[in-house]
């Protein structure tokens, strides 16, 4: 089996190669349309968990605080494992039992419920085996992207399910309020039990075929692991759009945990209000994520992640200069619309660029070292500010927060990556390697090369 052909496979049987359309990708349109439904249902929940233990089980909010915790804990113990694992075996049979767990899981909830049996331990126990099942689900799920479509068409596809996940994030939130409202918490949760359920049914009709390489039997994952982070560490460019992902997680994490507050206490914004500004700020996600492909061949994919990430900071100016009244919240909506659709433009340009330059043998390692980084910025930035906010105040938080967003800028502003002017190459095809000299040593894949200058950051295109 050729890896150079089936790894980068554009179609399902029967599909012309030459076709550029993603729509007509029978792979493509079922992986899009798993990982919707995932999203989509993971927004029930988002919106009837919390529901479910206020109101239902009383929790405190040290409860409801202890809840969160539990729930972002596995991404931050395990996402180097779920990589090293989905590179090792197969992603989509590790992306069917990771939602296969999660829906049983999930299941218990409803259950218990009807039973009477629901506990507060219970959901933390659900929330720990739930989100070590997507850290494994998601470590395959973003990194068999590269194995579905030519490398060319990468940035396109991620434009589309970047979209679309916005789209189905703002759906399920509110698929979730009217289910939550209609059948109570506990059984809204069924919409996500099923969301899980067509996710794994669309993975298992994927039909392009993987290639798994090779290993001695006898490494350890954590071999596995210690390369994927020499991997990253060592290529320039997934090391600087790496610390960009961590840096503005830290950031946005801080101000997320305030903001909510800050909005409908501060503000004395309605509930009504605050749920017509979240949906304005999903559609901004989606403009940015649909918009991303163009803006980026007419400016430049480093050009215009520097300018996204330069609007960023100002998009907190209204919110930090903000009063109560409708005319602020329209402003704020605005500014929030701004922010995400830089946001999504951003994210996916640079998720596009690092799973072209990595090898298949990589991907997933190289992911999971993303999202192990942003995932332990997470906690670290709900921790500084809630600390700050209670010492100085929730606007000083909020103020600090913002001066947050400037560190990924400065990180990809001393980097050549600014002036990157076109998507970079994909590495060489495992047949060129094939010609080159044998090398020495461990056999790890070469990153790719750190560069001298400014111009050589294209991937050496014209």
């Amino acid at each position: 089996m050729n890896p150079s052909v089936t790894s980068r496979s554009l179609t399902g049987p029967g599909e012309g190669r030459s076709s550029t359309s993603l729509w007509r990708h029978r792979d493509f349109r079922r992986y899009l349309t798993g990982q919707t439904a995932s999203v989509a249902g993971s927004s029930i929940s988002s919106m009837a968990i919390p529901v479910l233990a206020v109101l239902e089980l009383n929790a405190t909010p040290g409860q409801v605080a202890w809840l969160a915790f539990w729930g972002q804990l596995p991404p931050a113990l395990l996402a180097l494992h779920a990589g090293a694992l989905a590179d090792r075996h197969s992603k989509r049979r590790q992306m069917i039992i990771g939602d296969l767990v999660s829906a049983t899981a999930l299941a218990t909830v409803p259950v218990a419920a009807a039973l009477e049996e629901l506990t507060l331990v219970q959901l933390m126990v659900v929330a720990v085996v739930q989100g070590a099942a997507g850290v494994l689900h998601d470590a395959a799920a973003i990194s068999l992207l590269p194995t579905l479509v030519d490398r060319s068409l990468i940035q396109r596809g991620n434009s589309r399910i970047g979209g679309l996940f916005a789209i189905a994030a703002t759906g399920g939130s509110s698929l979730g309020a009217a289910l939550t409202a209609w059948l109570g918490p506990a059984r809204a949760l069924l919409g996500d039990v099923g969301s899980y359920l067509l996710s794994a049914w669309c993975t298992t009709h994927i039909q392009a075929r993987e290639t798994t390489p090779a290993r001695p039997t006898q490494r350890r994952l954590r071999t596995e692991i210690a390369e994927g982070l020499r991997y990253v560490r060592d290529d320039h460019r997934l090391s600087v759009l790496t610390w960009v992902n961590a840096t503005t997680s830290l950031a946005l994490a801080a101000l997320n945990t305030l903001w909510a507050l800050y909005l409908l206490r501060v503000l004395e914004m309605s509930a009504t209000a605050f749920g017509v500004v979240l949906g304005i700020g999903a559609l901004g996600a989606a403009a940015g994520a649909l918009s991303a492909p163009a803006v980026a061949r007419r400016f430049g994919p480093g050009p215009m992640m520097l300018g996204a990430l330069a609007l960023t900071p100002l998009t907190q100016v209204p919110l930090l200069l903000a009063s109560p009244g409708l005319g602020w919240e329209i402003v704020i909506g605005g500014a929030l619309f701004l922010q995400l659709a830089c946001a999504g433009a951003a994210g996916t340009t640079q998720r596009s660029i690092r799973q072209i330059i990595t090898e298949d043998s990589m991907q997933a390692r190289m992911q999971a070292v993303s999202t192990w980084l942003t995932s332990g910025a997470r906690p670290l930035g709900a921790l500084l500010s809630g600390g700050f906010g209670t010492w100085a105040g929730v606007r000083p938080a909020l103020i600090a927060g913002s001066c947050l967003l400037v560190v990924p800028l400065v990180v990809l502003a001393r980097s050549p990556l600014r002036a990157l002017r076109q998507m970079p190459a994909p590495p060489p095809s495992p047949d060129t390697a094939e010609r080159r000299p044998a090398a020495t040593g461990p056999v790890v894949p070469a990153p790719g090369p750190a560069p001298a200058a400014e111009g050589s950051m294209d991937g050496g295109m014209p």
